[in-house]
């Protein structure tokens, strides 16, 4: 996990870089407005598009809305400048032990994820990481811990710089497999269901590749956490949480 963890301390010191200033609770209500780091086009996690905003958008709104405060949207292209706004909040903020303990408070976790295992048609007997093959075409992001892990056990990987780019190749049959993240390609399968794409959960069954995401808060206090985890509370358990991210075809799955 030290790749990972250390990626996650380089976005989140940029999430903190420009103001050591907090918004509580107290202060972003006497504001009226509660602002979240997005990028707009990314789909199917944020996007500028008013019709298709994305879940984190959607998310996002749910919060505000129960704060009783607007919600303010500052665009970032890549995530990591986030730093260069004054942004309240960045949601998929992976939960870590090691990052408490830094500036950036999270909430409760309120989505399972990892990497997931994109495949091409021909390949349903694969249901994990370890039913791969040496051999088999694998895309993977270069320098991620699933390259890593993947290189490590003798199969054959293809790194890339760009998701896009790599499901694209797998669905060209360039890859017979692909390290994704669930939400990116359940996304393109349903856009392209041509395609015939399908993916599995193979973080299920690999611990170093599986993590949950909570709502990363920028320098706050106690009062902003707990009312931002009651906002969870209720849109995870009336189902509205699940209903978001079916949307866009992403599995809504427990933390």
């Amino acid at each position: 996990m030290r790749g990972l963890r250390a990626a996650c301390a380089i976005a989140l010191a940029a999430f903190v870089t420009v103001s050591a200033s907090a918004r509580t609770l107290a202060e972003v209500r006497a504001r009226g407005a509660i602002s979240l780091c997005a990028n707009p086009d990314a789909l199917p996690y944020a996007s500028n598009r008013s019709e298709l905003p994305g879940f984190q958008i959607e998310i996002a709104r749910g919060l505000a809305a129960a704060l009783g405060v607007n919600l303010e949207i500052d665009w970032i292209v890549p995530r990591m400048r986030a730093g260069l706004v004054d942004c309240d909040m960045l949601l998929d903020t992976i939960v870590d032990p090691e990052l408490s303990r830094g500036p950036i408070k999270v909430s409760r976790a309120y989505q399972r994820s990892g990497v997931a295992l994109a495949l091409a048609p021909g390949h349903d007997a694969i249901q994990r990481f370890a039913d791969l093959v040496p051999g088999q075409r694998v895309g993977v992001m270069v320098n991620s811990l699933a390259s890593k892990l993947l290189n490590q056990r003798g199969l054959y990987t293809v790194p890339y710089a760009f998701e896009s780019d790599m499901i694209a190749d797998l669905a060209k049959g360039d890859l017979d497999a692909a390290a994704t993240s669930p939400a990116t390609i359940a996304y393109y399968i349903k856009t392209h269901p041509e395609s015939r794409l399908r993916y599995v959960h193979a973080y299920d069954s690999e611990p170093e590749l599986a993590w949950s995401v909570a709502v990363g808060l920028r320098r706050t206090d106690e009062a902003m956490i707990n009312a931002i985890n009651a906002a969870l509370d209720r849109m995870m358990g009336s189902g509205t949480l699940a209903e978001l991210y079916a949307k866009y075809d992403v599995d809504y799955r427990p933390p």
